[in-house]
């Protein structure tokens, strides 16, 4: 009887200390989520940016060849983002455009178009929120979002707090912060490819400029399955009130 109760005793306690270890798990993961947003221009700032526009000049590799491209960008919210980009691949002068708008997305490369299906569209959302949300943070605290504390590691030589994401799609992905800073210096995440194929993305934050309050990373790179795939340089990053709906239609 005694060894039972000893038993009880002792599944009670652990389960109660494992319980104590969760909470301040998450009292830690969302400490490092707020000094993050306080290092990008404080929660007030950020929630009031309602769209953005970028313009920005970099490489793709492909093969082993790194191809000069340019693009513009037009972000309202996670559900409504334009993308112009063009470029020579390989000796080809490529233009294209990916519209999401909301529940439905299309691509136009040349004078060829689509509108993507159920999957297409939701791995465009993906790669909105995993475009935007190191701009902001806010979103991280809406409902549909969970961060965890997740174990540090050193990006540039130097330490950086982790935190695990799960969006509302449950596909996670890591963002990790300069522990002196509390600026997001990298972000690493499953990300699907033109053909379908998915890839082990890792993307590094740097170069921060203050435009109005609001602290952008100008510098970004992003590597797949541990290869070089592209560099970005931001030449423009502005905060806008109202964006022409007209940008989210269909792309003629």
């Amino acid at each position: 009887m005694k060894r039972f109760i000893s038993t009880i005793l002792i599944t009670a306690l652990a389960s109660g200390l494992g319980n104590l270890a969760r909470a301040d798990d998450d009292k830690d993961a969302q400490a490092i989520l707020d000094k993050a947003i306080k290092a990008l221009g404080g929660e007030q700032n950020l929630s009031a940016v309602k769209a953005v526009t970028l313009k920005a000049k970099g490489k793709i590799s492909f093969g082993g060849n790194d191809n000069d491209f340019s693009m513009q960008i037009t972000a309202q919210g996670l559900d409504r983002y334009r993308q112009e980009f063009e470029g020579d691949f390989m000796g080809n002068k490529i233009k294209g455009i990916v519209v999401l708008n909301g529940d439905k997305a299309w691509r136009r490369f040349g004078d060829m178009g689509m509108e993507l299906d159920k999957e297409g569209v939701a791995n465009e959302k993906r790669t909105v929120y995993l475009q935007i949300i190191p701009c902001t943070l806010v979103p991280l605290k809406a409902k549909g979002f969970k961060v965890d504390l997740a174990p540090e590691e050193k990006v540039g030589g130097k330490p950086a707090a982790a935190l695990k994401v799960t969006p509302p799609d449950g596909k996670v992905f890591k963002l990790y912060f300069d522990k002196d800073s509390g600026l997001p210096v990298k972000q690493v995440a499953v990300v699907v490819g033109f053909g379908g194929e998915e890839f082990t993305q890792e993307t590094t934050f740097g170069n921060y400029k203050d435009v109005k309050g609001i602290k952008k990373a100008m510098k970004v790179e992003n590597k797949r399955e541990g290869e070089k795939f592209m560099d970005l340089e931001f030449t423009e990053f502005a905060v806008v009130d109202n964006v022409d709906p007209k940008l989210f239609a269909e792309p003629q």
